[in-house]
């Protein structure tokens, strides 16, 4: 072979590998995790909080969102896709969450298959007529593909007969809901000092919130409504069977009516965002079934290399554990794309 052939060989080698490579990457890419539980922070909110006084009301500062870093950690972890919803605190004007709202819908359209089809909106509760009002807005005109809920919005906590309307209305269109844990009211400032909010409270808010939910019946009566509980379901693995054990003494004072558990939980999903672990995922299988499971990451509350390494970690578990194994891929994307739709 001469001189130029092997230029020539040598060039259609070093194509050949740059195609395989990509095709290799587009592969890992289309079989990456679907993240549903990340959040957006965007300037008009910050400034919002600022205003009102309300900065640090979660009990911490909230850190930087730029997308271009998101989908830097996203490329490196191999998360596909990830679904944006607003943080806490709930900011009060309406005006804000509605340019939060278009924000995340820009990115949704600038980054195909990235933000793809998983944008969820957020609310100004505790107006509720608001709410539905740019509920409609958001999924109507914006093409948002879910609607972000926080436990509590100045004291008014889901499952409260107020929202039954908006339940109603997110019924009607068969939205997929992702609820998110808010300062309750009241709270102590000084335990929250010593004990923060994400170390225990959003915890308990989460399953209070939940929990409010399944006493009024609202997953059943609203059964076209899917319910994201975040963080590994909090203490709801343990509430469930103490509410049912507590329920009879309830009715028989008059304080509840007859719950319908079953078609209350089937509702609930839950993303495995935080603490989890094998452990974690087998006692929510004690309440839920495995296609209601979910990777979360919490994006950007936590560092991206921490938020890669537990990735990994849940890859190299859901592989290792011999009763985990088959849910691998329903648990990084496959529930995730029944639940949104992957050909939105």
């Amino acid at each position: 072979m001469t001189g130029s052939n092997r230029k020539i060989g040598f060039s259609k080698l070093k194509v050949i590998l740059t195609l395989l490579s990509s095709m290799l990457a587009a592969n890992i890419l289309a079989q990456g995790a679907i993240d549903v539980h990340s959040h957006i922070i965007t300037p008009e909110f910050l400034s919002s909080l600022k205003q009102e006084g309300c900065l640090l009301d979660e009990g911490f500062p909230l850190p930087e969102y730029k997308a271009e870093t998101h989908l830097k950690w996203m490329d490196q972890a191999g998360v596909k896709t990830s679904v944006l919803t607003l943080a806490a605190p709930q900011p009060s004007s309406p005006e804000v969450v509605r340019k939060a709202n278009e924000t995340a819908a820009r990115l949704k359209q600038q980054h195909r298959g990235r933000f793809l089809f998983l944008f969820c909106a957020a609310l100004p509760l505790p107006d509720v007529d608001a709410a539905i009002r740019e509920a409609v807005y958001a999924l109507d005109t914006l093409k948002a593909d879910g609607i972000k809920l926080a436990t509590n919005a100045s004291g008014q906590y889901l499952g409260t007969e107020e929202l039954d309307t908006l339940f109603a209305l997110l019924n009607e269109r068969k939205a997929v809901v992702i609820l998110h844990p808010h300062r309750p009211e009241p709270v102590n400032s000084k335990v929250m000092q010593q004990t923060p909010l994400a170390m225990q409270e959003y915890l308990a808010e989460r399953t209070r919130a939940v929990a409010n939910m399944i006493t009024r019946n609202v997953p059943a009566r609203y059964p076209d409504v899917k319910i994201v509980v975040p963080h590994c379901g909090a203490y709801l693995p343990l509430a469930v069977p103490r509410m049912k054990s507590l329920a009879p003494v309830m009715q028989k004072n008059g304080m509840v009516g007859q719950i319908q558990w079953e078609a209350c939980l089937a509702s609930l999903y839950y993303d495995l965002a935080g603490a989890h672990s094998p452990q974690a995922i087998r006692i929510l299988l004690s309440i839920t079934k495995p296609e209601h499971l979910l990777y979360g990451s919490d994006y950007p509350y936590a560092a991206p290399q921490a938020l890669t390494a537990g990735l990994e970690r849940m890859r190299q578990y859901l592989t290792d554990e011999a009763d985990l194994a088959p849910y691998r891929e329903m648990i990084l994307y496959r529930n995730a794309e029944q639940l949104f739709g992957s050909e939105k």
